[in-house]
């Protein structure tokens, strides 16, 4: 009980300081998600994975150029483990340079820089650059999808199964707009600095062969023009699968993903986006609750060499919540009023819940910050006679 009180005293207090507005002119005043002219669509926060609006999110559909995406994913993957460099010049295919569809425009023979070929993917969308780099990863673009498929499986993605690098139309290949936001959601945390090349504008590559001018392409994702937040991600469009597009954008600390699947247009798909976007923005907010190794408390420990241990969070903890309600949050911790030495740095001595209205909106495990050896044998046995008289009378 003790434990609970003072730590709604600390939460109160902090919540004081930052001057936030009151929750009782903020409470019930979210509105419905808007309804849009797509398939499919989902609202997730970036950080915390709380989807806050969704429509047949789990349906699998045609990706078209989103598979790219996951190519791409791939490729940071293997930059990250060092198995390949941004030097690395990759040898261009008959193959590659046949694929039709978007092109970044490489040509058999060629050999090609991987930060180029990078580049090509994700601004140019290019069918020849993803080809290239599937072949130079796995071999051959099947083995490739292999690949692609196998990490859908790791990331969680139920919904998806690819046949190609590329988005190239296959009645075999599907994904969901749930499983989209997760492979960003992955990309976007595990490869920061490779996500920036999303906002990238524009890249220019090779030359026309009738005029000798350099050939630059434009980003496909015109909400890189309309909503300076907006820093990714991808559009794609076959007639099967309507025109896509997966988007995230940063305000104030708080990133949101927004994927639509099966707009009606290029400009539908951006104008749904938007819409998403400004919902989340306006109506919720994403706030750091804890760091992982804060000093929660200090809790008493029987027959140790310390007479207290110091107990907190392994990892940090943050919560999407309704805009104006997080002075709202109770958090209680829970710990065994029995702690007994020794105790190892990193054992589980409890439970955090952080409830919002009588619903629990966290649950966490309170670990040891500190170890604790146990104690010589005088204090232990003294120890064990106090607890058993405690627990007597108690």
């Amino acid at each position: 009980m003790m434990h609970s009180v003072l730590l709604r005293a600390a939460l109160v207090l902090l919540l004081a300081l930052a001057g936030l507005p009151s929750s009782e002119a903020q409470r019930g005043m979210i509105p419905a998600p808007p309804q849009l002219q797509a398939t499919g669509w989902i609202l997730m926060d970036a950080v915390t994975g709380t989807v806050l609006a969704e429509h047949n999110a789990d349906e699998p559909l045609p990706p078209a150029s989103l598979v790219k995406i996951m190519t791409d994913f791939i490729l940071a993957e293997e930059l990250a483990a060092g198995r390949i460099s941004l030097d690395d010049e990759v040898p261009i295919s008959e193959k590659a340079w046949r694929t039709g569809g978007s092109k970044m425009f490489v040509h058999v023979g060629d050999r090609v820089r991987v930060e180029d070929l990078a580049r090509g993917i994700i601004i140019q969308s290019g069918n020849d650059a993803s080809v290239a780099v599937a072949e130079y990863l796995a071999g051959s673009e099947d083995a490739f999808a292999q690949m692609m498929n196998s990490q859908a499986a790791i990331l969680g993605m139920t919904n998806t199964h690819y046949t190609n690098a590329t988005g190239w139309p296959d009645p075999d290949m599907y994904t969901s707009a749930r499983d989209q936001a997760l492979l960003t959601q992955r990309l976007i945390r595990d490869h920061p600095e490779h996500y920036a090349i999303y906002a990238e504008r524009e890249f220019t590559y090779g030359r026309d062969f009738q005029t000798g001018q350099p050939i630059t392409q434009r980003n496909r994702n015109s909400l890189l023009w309309m909503d300076q937040t907006v820093d990714g991600v991808k559009t794609g469009h076959t007639e099967a699968a309507g025109y896509c597009l997966v988007a995230s954008a940063q305000r104030d600390g708080m990133r949101l993903i927004s994927v639509i699947m099966g707009a009606e247009s290029t400009r539908a798909r951006a104008r749904e986006s938007q819409a998403l976007l400004r919902y989340g923005f306006r109506f919720f907010e994403t706030r750091n609750l804890y760091a992982g190794g804060q000093q929660l408390e200090r809790s008493p420990v029987w027959k140790g060499r310390d007479d207290e241990v110091v107990v907190g969070l392994a990892d940090d903890v943050a919560l999407t919540l309704p805009r104006g309600r997080y002075d709202d949050l109770r958090a209680t911790i829970t710990l065994d009023p029995w702690l007994t030495a020794p105790i190892e740095a990193g054992a589980r001595l409890g439970t955090l819940s952080v409830v919002l209205d009588d619903e629990e909106v966290y649950s966490g495990a309170i670990i040891a910050l500190t170890a604790v050896e146990a104690a010589g044998i005088f204090k232990r046995m003294w120890h064990s006679l106090q607890m058993f008289f405690t627990r007597l009378f108690s």
